[in-house]
């Protein structure tokens, strides 16, 4: 518990200043990092699978997509780069099986050929797509409020249903597949991601005008006075989002429970690896990246 709670209160300040603070392309680098160790993690599950993974190529591979958006972020306006981001992923999402199929033609036993690329694309889909989105997110208008109210609402999800399903919760939610979750955990998590979220937008425009002020944030990267969306939609963005962390949850500990292992490595004492840290956000990052270029695009002139 303890190594846990250390841990946060070194990571976390960090991250905020990376959200908030750094440029784009500072965000896309260390996305990068944060999505290959990922990535390094996840393919050394599937070797429990019997699969034999493509690991530099899916490096390279994901690497890539991180790399042009980082190139992408310089001198790019909101709507122009989420244009170029769609048109990017989508390239890269269709070519992906057969670049890794082609380079698993060369293996000797072509039986492991093909879960080998099976299991990079999925990599490539399942982290590299979203910490790509994340990044690309940052480039909208209100990017670095957008991502605070992201981290914020998934974190307080996860931190309230890990506590009060360690004390309260009797109610197994999937006993195959995470057998100390419960339905008491998931419902406190669903409440303390809607307080969290409906109190950030409540006072979007004092939480950015403070962070404009200790230069924390830029203009464009602030939730203000004419850009604040209606709160209704907010509480039914920030139920998606608690439902998709969940999902997110959920799908890593299906995997690592496949793998016979409990946690993906332990590269963050107390927390174990990088993908048991950002499983939840792997699955929230897309709704929200949806949402705010899609559903919410405000135009404006900074």
């Amino acid at each position: 518990m303890l190594k846990r709670i250390a841990t946060a209160v070194v990571l976390i300040p960090i991250v905020m200043l990376l959200v908030l603070r750094a440029p784009v392309p500072v965000v896309a680098v260390f996305s990068a990092a944060v999505a290959l160790l990922t990535i390094h993690e996840f393919l050394k599950l599937t070797e429990s699978y019997g699969v034999q993974p493509l690991r530099v190529p899916t490096y390279i591979f994901a690497g890539l997509l991180l790399l042009l958006l980082a190139v992408n972020a310089v001198g790019e306006t909101p709507q122009l780069s989420a244009l170029k981001f769609v048109l990017e992923l989508a390239l890269a999402g269709a070519i992906a099986p057969f670049v890794f199929l082609t380079i698993a033609m060369r293996r000797a036993a072509l039986n492991s050929a093909y879960p080998a690329a099976a299991a990079s694309t999925f990599a490539f889909v399942y982290i590299a797509v979203p910490m790509a989105m994340l990044v690309q997110l940052r480039q909208q208008w209100a990017g670095a409020f957008w991502l605070l109210y992201l981290f914020l609402v998934v974190w307080a999800g996860d931190i309230f249903a890990y506590f009060v399903g360690r004390s309260v919760g009797r109610h197994l939610m999937a006993p195959s597949v995470s057998p100390k979750k419960t339905w008491e955990g998931a419902a406190a998590s669903l409440a303390a991601s809607l307080i969290v979220g409906i109190l950030l937008f409540s006072h979007a425009l004092q939480i950015s005008s403070f962070l404009l002020r200790v230069g924390l944030i830029q203009r464009r990267d602030g939730l203000f006075e004419l850009e604040k969306p209606e709160l209704w939609p907010i509480v039914l963005l920030t139920v998606a989002l608690n439902i998709a962390a969940q999902l997110g949850d959920l799908v890593e500990s299906l995997i690592k429970r496949g793998a016979g292992v409990k946690d993906s490595g332990a590269i963050l004492p107390g927390h174990g690896g990088m993908l048991d840290r950002i499983d939840a956000l792997l699955f929230a990052a897309p709704v929200l990246w949806f949402y705010a270029t899609a559903v919410f695009p405000p135009a404006r002139p900074w």
